[in-house]
């Protein structure tokens, strides 16, 4: 990299390239003495790298403003092309809806303002414009309210440019910012209060007045913006560099930024509904997400020395550098641990991590991504990160109850890979009391998923040796993970004959016999002696038992004999002895039995019907609550399904533009040869050809070929058209399948509606005939032989007790799990939302396991 840009990038840092030098004044004149020159030669560059800086690196903005500030004072042309380029910019990202280049443009805005690159009144117009849009859109009668996210995500970028700006816009333009602070005012008036049902990290469903008195994050906004006004705009995590070059600074010239104009919101429906309006403010809310919600995991304490605002800035630092640098964790690491304030903000990264990490409906890039930096920031700051995350691990497993199910699994996910990194090192003595505690308990369940998963991870063994300092938690280990072969030398004779039969199976693949020949097999001796069951397990346990020394096995064995599986179960039925076949030869492992038939789905063996109708059989429902196993292949199977449905609408979409290509192609094709042809003129009647006639052929032939190459596409394009239609139809069937089967357990489980209508109430239950009889034997309370007391009281936690009944604790998990989908395909589920209303979600549904479904799609529960 040229030195130029390497010292744009690097500035504000300790690094060789600014020697040792570590004060921002001297970065700046460097980097500006630097570029002075750079602008001879390589302008446009220059313009189009620093424009690329301030948006990538938007921590280090009032450093580049104060560098363009400087460079304003020589080149004012170059500025001006600049300011352009990011107003064009900015238009872009307005158009489009790109939220983040939005909010970083806003607040490179609000730094050049500073350093007197832009006029203050053009900053206080883009304000004024955002500010009348966000107004007409919640507005009943001229706007569209279902778009308010879009509406207060203006309204945030707003307000999220006064702490790097308001000191000087106060003071250039009092009465013009004033007017836009009273025109929030008056939009938060009139805005609906947004709660964060659904979304929430934690089940509080039955706190109402906590729900409608807690302020959402626009409103908190405005409150910490209110406190930091009174305190004269004075901040210690935003740098102020441009002060320094102050006076050099007043002496350049101030910019107007162009006119920028705010998209149209899509119209309200001429039949506007409950559900037409929830349809939109989804549709809005997937465009204009809120960024973050609070994870609150430490006490007030930790945090306490911050000022409100310096939260919400270091906030925005962490996430900045989070998005921005997600290809290069390192150097994400080091940006994160490296941030430009005065303080320390180990526990408020932990926790500005770990709510992305956990973050509904589902977290902006793949969680590995982030145990991968808590794994960096652990290395890059051995000494305090540590420890403030295993803090925080320690206070989420408190609380691991109240946990949303889909968060519980992701920590589940991150917590075992985040050991294995680490050796597998932790105080398992801390948790061992979980054993003490009933097995559908979450804590214990959380210990056993965890355990399971760093067996997956490592081995078997080696897991094992981790928890010695717990001996007894061994008794949560899964099973070792050797295959259960009903037909192996070592089982008893009783089933002499059923051995010979696999056996022989056996000895057919070693042989390299074809699929067609084991069919013919079946058929001719196997199947009219033998009924189906006893046929379809010989062939599919031992057919596993073949492909079970590895994956490659596995995955040979299916491409080989498929055929045969296929022949055998043909309809859901046998499809789903199929997969209880499966499950009993890897009973002992259930990351194989997840993997033989995720392959088994791949190669259209099995159905996402028939796998539903398998996780929903009664033998399966009864472990809901104690075990992921069922879960996880439930998730591969839908989220097998709707990435068909995803891969195909993104192949849709490249043909659409390869068409377009291909018209334009073929008509300029065309428009050629029709120009030669006509330079063909007539003499004594015959043609004489006026070009060159190889020219004229090659034309001919190009306009064919592109001609061609149009039909193709169009074909293709209708080919995945229909393949799509069908992908659509095999997801409505199948979320119904799902809904179904989820309404009638819960149906059959959960209390009266007239005696539970809370999930509060559904936990008490158990808890209050506990608290009962511990009232009457409260003299008489055991300690365990760790000292430790077993009493309960009142449905609360004392010592390690817990006290949901087991049939309640299953209804807790099982409407987690049917929140848990609902959310994550509310965008597949919305449009089918009033055959759901009249097929599944009836009147005589238990209003909980409808709240659980409106809660995942964010749908309104006023009224249930």
């Amino acid at each position: 990299m040229s030195g130029w840009k390497s010292l744009l990038l690097r500035i504000g840092e300790n690094c060789p390239d600014y020697g040792t030098s570590a004060d921002f004044k001297e970065h700046i004149e460097t980097c500006f003495g630097v570029l002075r020159r750079e602008l001879e030669h390589s302008a446009h560059d220059v313009l189009q790298f620093l424009i690329q800086c301030a948006e990538q690196l938007p921590h280090k903005i009032p450093l580049y403003s104060t560098v363009i500030g400087l460079l304003n004072l020589e080149n004012e042309d170059f500025i001006r092309k600049l300011v352009e380029n990011t107003q064009s910019n900015f238009q872009d990202a307005l158009d489009t809806g790109n939220c983040n280049k939005i909010r970083i443009l806003m607040r490179f805005l609000t730094a050049m303002m500073c350093s007197k690159v832009l006029h203050p009144s053009s900053l206080v117009i883009v304000f004024e414009t955002l500010l009348s849009s966000a107004a007409t859109t919640v507005d009943e009668e001229k706007g569209n309210p279902s778009w308010q996210s879009r509406a207060d995500f203006y309204i945030t970028c707003i307000l999220s440019c006064l702490p790097w700006g308001g000191a000087e816009l106060i003071e250039q333009v009092p009465e013009e910012i004033e007017r836009v602070m009273v025109g929030v005012e008056a939009y938060l008036s009139i805005r609906k209060h947004v709660s964060d049902t659904g979304l929430s990290f934690f089940e509080a469903d039955d706190d109402s007045a906590k729900v409608s008195t807690d302020k959402d994050f626009l409103e908190d906004l405005w409150d910490r913006i209110q406190v930091l006004s009174n305190n004269g705009w004075k901040l210690d995590s935003v740098p102020r560099p441009h002060l320094s070059f102050e006076a050099q600074l007043v002496n350049g010239k101030s910019h107007e930024f162009g006119p920028i104009s705010c998209p149209d919101q899509p119209e309200l429906p001429s039949t506007s509904s409950n559900i037409t309006y929830g349809k939109q403010k989804h549709d809005a809310e997937s465009i204009y997400p809120q960024r973050i919600r609070r994870l609150n995991i430490f006490p007030a304490n930790k945090t306490e020395d911050m000022e409100p605002m310096d939260r919400f800035i270091v906030e925005e630092y962490l996430l900045d550098v989070l998005f921005f640098l997600n290809g290069c964790r390192k150097e994400c690491a080091s940006y994160m641990a490296g941030l430009p304030v005065p303080f320390r903000y180990e526990y408020l990264m932990a926790e500005t991590i770990f709510s992305q990490l956990l973050l509904l409906p589902q977290p902006p890039f793949r969680p590995t991504y982030y145990t991968l930096v808590i794994m960096d920031l652990c290395k890059a700051l051995p000494g305090a990160f540590p420890g403030v995350v295993a803090g925080a691990v320690r206070a989420l497993f408190e609380k691991i109850a109240d946990l949303d199910m889909e968060c519980r699994t992701r920590l589940i996910l991150w917590f075992s890979h985040h050991l294995s990194n680490f050796q597998f090192i932790w105080p398992w003595e801390e948790w061992a009391y979980v054993l003490d505690l009933p097995k559908w308990a979450p804590q214990r369940v959380f210990v056993q998923e965890v355990l399971e998963r760093e067996v997956r991870l490592s081995y078997w063994e080696k897991v094992k040796q981790s928890i010695e300092s717990a001996p007894g938690l061994e008794e949560l280990l899964p099973p070792k993970g050797t295959p259960n072969f009903k037909f192996s030398v070592e089982e008893s004779m009783e089933g002499n004959e059923q051995h010979a039969l696999a056996a022989e199976l056996r000895n057919m693949v070693k042989g390299k016999a074809s699929a067609r020949e084991i069919i013919l097999w079946i058929e001719e001796s196997l199947f009219p002696v033998h009924r189906m069951e006893v046929t379809l397990t010989v062939v599919v346990q031992t057919l596993l038992d073949i492909g079970s020394k590895s994956f490659t096995h596995l995955i040979t064995v299916l491409e080989r004999y498929g055929q045969v599986v296929a022949k055998l179960c043909a309809d859901q039925d046998k499809q789903v002895m199929l997969i209880t076949e499966i499950d009993s030869y890897w009973k002992n492992n259930a990351q194989m039995t997840a993997i033989a038939i995720d392959r088994m789905m791949g190669y259209r063996l099995l159905s996402n019907l028939a796998i539903v109708r398998w996780v929903f059989s009664p033998e399966n429902v009864e472990q809901f609550h104690l075990s992921d196993r069922s879960w996880e292949i439930l998730r591969n199977a839908v989220g097998k399904t709707y990435n068909r449905v995803c891969d195909l609408r993104k192949e849709i979409l490249s043909l659409k533009k390869n068409i377009v290509s291909a018209e334009d192609a073929a008509a300029t094709a065309k428009a050629e040869l029709v120009a030669a042809e006509s330079k063909l003129s007539l003499m004594d009647g015959e043609p004489v050809l006026g070009e060159n006639p190889m020219r004229l052929k090659r034309l001919k032939s190009y306009a064919e070929k592109a001609k061609e190459e149009e039909v193709s596409a169009r074909e293709s394009l209708e080919a995945k058209e229909a393949l799509l239609a069908r992908a659509l139809d095999e997801f409505e069937a199948l979320f119904f399948l799902l809904y179904k089967s989820f309404v009638n357990v819960l149906m059959e489980r959960l209390p009266e509606a007239s005696k539970v209508v809370t999930l509060q109430g559904l936990k008490s239950i158990h808890a209050d005939s506990v608290s009962v009889d511990l009232e009457e034997s409260s003299a008489m309370e055991v300690d365990d032989e760790n000292g430790k007391s077993k009493s309960q009281l009142n449905g609360a936690r004392t010592g390690n007790a817990y006290n949901v009944g087991e049939k309640e604790q299953w209804c807790l998990s099982t409407l987690g799990y049917l929140k848990a989908f609902s959310r994550q395909y509310a965008s597949e589920i919305w449009p089918h939302m009033e055959r759901l209303d009249a097929e599944v979600i009836t009147e005589n549904v238990h209003p909980l396991i409808r709240k659980a479904i409106y809660c995942g799609l964010r749908r309104s529960t006023d009224g249930l």
